[in-house]
C-alpha cells in the first residue's frame, strides 16, 4: 500500500478521539476591515501557541488546531484557550480576531496571498480563484483505529452534512451586501476543485486506489489537496468532517463538535444513515445546495418519505439515534446544546447584531467580542 494510505491511528487512544481546526480571521480594529497581517502574528505567538496555530491561503486568515482530546470538553476548553492565547498576541500587535463564514464586507481585490511554499503552489494551481474573498470553516476530526469502520462512517456520514451545513450556517453576507444565502461560504469555496460531497466508496482499498490514480497523474501533489466536505486522514487515523461554517461563539462550536463526534460513532457502528439518500448523489447535492440557502429554516429531501422534511424533524431523528452514543463518549449534555442552533442560528442572528450595530463594521466588531466570550450555559 501506498506510504500516504497507512492507516496511522495511535491504539494507545480510546476511539472516537477528536482534534478540532477553526480558521479565524484576522481584523483591523480601525474600522473592521480584514488584516493583511499574518506574517506578524506568526512572528509574535509563543512557542507553547505557535504549535496550534497554522497559515492558510490568505494572509488575513489563521487556523487554531486543538490537540487529541477523548471528550468534547476537553477540545472545547483547549479551543477556548487557543482563542484567549491569540486574542492576548494579536492586541499586543494592535489588530483583533473574529470568526464568521465570511468576512462580511471583504472583496477580492484588497485579498493577499500568504508568502509560504503551499499556499503559493495553490495560487499557482487556482490563479486568480485563490484570491477571491477567504472563506472560514469548522473541521473536526473523530479518531477511528480501523480503516474499514472508516470508510464506512465516511460513506454514511456523507448523507447528514447538509444537516451539518445548515445547522452551521454563518455567513450571510458577502462583498457587503446580503446573500440571501444562510451561507455564502458554501458557493463561494466550490469555485476551488476537488470539493463538494464525494462519492462513496466500497472499501478503503477503492478509497486509496482513487486518490493514488490522481496523484500519479499529478493532478495534486497529495491528499491534502483533497477539499471534499468529509475526508478520510490516513496519517492520523481519523475522518474529517468539513462542511460547517466557522462558528463566531464556542457554545455553537461545541454542539456541532458533540454532534459530529456522536454521529460518526454511530455510523461506524451502526451504519444507521438511509442508504437510499447515501447512493443518490444528486439528492445529496440538492439538500447541500438548499442548506447553504435556507439555514435553518430549510426543508431537506427525504428519500424515505418521498418529499421533504423540516430540519428540525431532521435533527430531531438523528439527535435520538446518536444518544446511546452521546452518552457512552461523555458528550449528551454538549449534545443538548444542538436545539440552540435551532432557536438562536448564527445567519439570522449576524443579520440581527449588524442591524442593532448600523452596518456590517460594527458586527464585525461584535463578532471580536464573541471571540473569546464563553457562556455560563456551556459544561465545564
Amino acid at each position: 500500500m501506498t506510504e500516504w494510505a497507512e492507516w496511522r491511528s495511535d491504539p494507545a487512544n480510546p476511539a472516537y478521539t477528536l482534534g478540532v481546526e477553526e480558521e479565524v480571521m484576522l481584523v483591523d480594529p480601525n474600522g473592521w476591515s480584514l488584516a493583511q497581517a499574518i506574517a506578524d502574528v506568526l512572528r509574535a505567538l509563543p512557542p507553547e501557541l505557535a504549535e496550534h496555530v497554522s497559515s492558510e491561503t490568505h494572509s488575513a486568515a489563521v487556523e487554531l488546531g486543538t490537540g487529541v482530546h477523548a471528550s468534547v470538553s476537553g477540545a472545547l476548553n483547549e479551543l477556548v484557550g487557543l482563542r484567549r492565547g491569540m486574542a492576548d498576541v494579536l492586541s499586543d500587535i494592535g489588530i483583533a480576531a473574529a470568526v464568521a463564514g465570511t468576512h462580511p464586507f471583504a472583496v477580492w481585490q484588497e485579498m493577499v496571498v500568504t508568502d509560504r511554499a503551499r499556499h503559493q503552489l495553490v495560487f499557482g494551481s487556482m490563479r486568480e480563484l485563490a484570491r477571491r474573498e477567504p472563506t472560514f470553516a469548522l473541521h473536526v476530526h473523530v479518531g477511528i483505529h480501523d480503516p474499514d469502520r472508516a470508510i464506512r462512517a465516511f460513506n454514511n456520514m456523507r448523507a447528514h452534512l447538509p444537516v451539518l451545513l445548515a445547522l452551521s450556517a454563518n455567513s450571510p453576507f458577502w462583498q457587503g451586501r446580503d446573500t440571501g444565502l444562510a451561507s455564502a461560504r458554501t458557493p463561494l469555496f466550490q469555485a476551488f476543485p476537488r470539493v463538494g460531497i464525494p462519492r462513496p466508496f466500497h472499501h478503503y482499498d477503492e478509497y486509496v486506489g482513487a486518490i493514488d490514480q490522481l496523484i500519479r497523474c499529478e493532478a495534486f501533489p497529495d491528499p491534502t489537496f483533497l477539499w471534499w466536505d468529509v475526508r478520510l486522514q490516513p496519517r492520523i487515523g481519523t475522518v474529517e468532517i468539513r462542511i460547517m461554517d466557522a462558528q463566531s461563539t464556542t457554545t455553537a462550536t461545541r454542539a456541532l463538535v458533540a454532534f459530529v463526534q456522536a454521529l460518526t460513532r454511530l455510523e461506524a457502528e451502526e451504519g444507521w444513515a438511509d442508504q437510499r439518500l447515501v447512493h443518490a448523489p444528486e439528492a445529496l447535492d440538492e439538500n447541500r445546495f438548499l442548506a447553504a440557502r435556507d439555514g435553518t429554516g430549510v426543508a431537506l429531501l427525504d428519500l424515505s418519505v418521498g418529499g421533504r422534511v423540516s430540519l428540525r424533524e431532521r435533527v430531531d431523528k438523528m439527535m435520538q439515534a446518536c444518544r446511546p452514543h452521546a452518552q457512552d463518549l461523555g458528550c449528551e449534555d454538549d449534545l443538548d446544546l444542538v436545539p440552540i442552533l435551532l432557536s438562536d442560528a448564527s445567519a439570522p442572528r449576524q443579520r440581527r447584531l449588524a442591524a442593532e450595530a448600523g452596518g456590517l463594521p460594527g458586527l464585525v466588531e461584535k463578532l471580536a467580542a464573541d471571540f473569546t466570550r464563553v457562556k455560563s450555559a456551556e459544561p465545564a
